[in-house]
C-alpha cells in the first residue's frame, strides 16, 4: 500500500504538462512528503469543459460507526469496477494525481524507505490514476463538506517488487491521460496495470 508520495513540481509545470485550461489554478507549495488526509492537487474534467486543477483531501472517507471515520487512500484495480465503495467514482469521477516520487518501506526489519521516480518524466512529473468524490459528514466533531481523492494500485513491477511485493500505484503515461479521464470504464480499466519493468529509478533514504 502506497501511503507516501511527493509532489514538488511548480504549478506552471502541472498546468502545462497536464493541459489544465479551465478555471483558476490554486497555489500549490512544494510537497516533499505527503501523507493521508493532507490536501493535494488533482487534475480532472471541469463542468465547463477542459481540465481543471483542484485541491482535495487524500483519502476517501469510510465511516466506522462509533469510531472515527477512516481515510481509504488506495483502490485496488481489480475492485474498482465491482465494489460499491469505488464503482460510482470509477465510472464518473476519474482524475490525474500529479506526482514527482512515491515512497515504499521495506517489509522486514530494519525498515528502510525507498523513493521511486519515473526515469523519463518531463520535469520529473508524472501521474497516478486517481478517483475523486465529494463527502459530507462529521469529522473530528465538526460537520464538514470535502472533496476527497484516492488512487489505484496494481501488481508491482520488477522495480518495486523487491521493496514492496504486494502492490504499486497505477502510473499513467501522458498519452494515456485522456483515455483515463474520458474513456469508458472498460477502456480505463485496461490502463490499470503495472508499469513496464525498468521504468523507475530507486533511491534509498534514511528519512521518512
Amino acid at each position: 500500500m502506497c501511503n507516501l508520495y511527493a509532489m514538488t513540481a511548480p504549478v506552471d509545470a502541472i498546468r502545462r504538462l497536464f493541459d489544465v485550461a479551465a478555471g483558476p489554478v490554486p497555489n500549490v507549495p512544494a510537497l516533499g512528503s505527503i501523507r493521508p488526509t493532507e490536501r493535494v492537487p488533482v487534475v480532472r474534467n471541469s463542468q465547463s469543459g477542459g481540465r481543471e486543477m483542484a485541491m482535495v483531501r487524500w483519502g476517501f472517507v469510510l465511516p466506522q460507526g462509533d469510531k472515527a471515520p477512516k481515510p481509504v487512500t488506495n483502490a485496488r484495480s481489480d475492485k474498482v469496477n465491482v465494489s460499491p465503495f469505488w464503482r460510482n467514482s470509477f465510472e464518473s469521477r476519474r482524475c490525474l494525481v500529479p506526482v514527482t516520487a512515491f515512497g515504499e518501506w521495506t517489509q522486514s526489519a530494519p525498515k528502510i524507505l525507498h523513493w521511486f521516480r519515473l526515469k523519463e518524466a518531463e520535469e520529473g512529473l508524472f501521474a497516478f490514476a486517481g478517483l475523486w468524490r465529494p463527502w459530507q459528514g462529521e469529522l473530528r466533531g465538526e460537520r464538514v463538506q470535502l472533496e476527497t481523492m484516492a488512487f489505484l494500485t496494481t501488481e508491482p513491477n520488477a522495480d518495486v517488487r523487491p521493496i514492496h511485493p504486494k502492490s504499486m500505484p497505477v502510473i499513467l503515461r501522458p498519452e494515456q491521460y485522456d483515455a483515463w479521464l474520458n474513456g469508458t470504464p472498460k477502456e480505463a480499466l485496461e490502463l490499470a496495470g503495472p508499469l513496464e519493468d525498468g521504468a523507475l529509478e530507486v533511491e534509498r533514504s534514511d528519512r521518512g
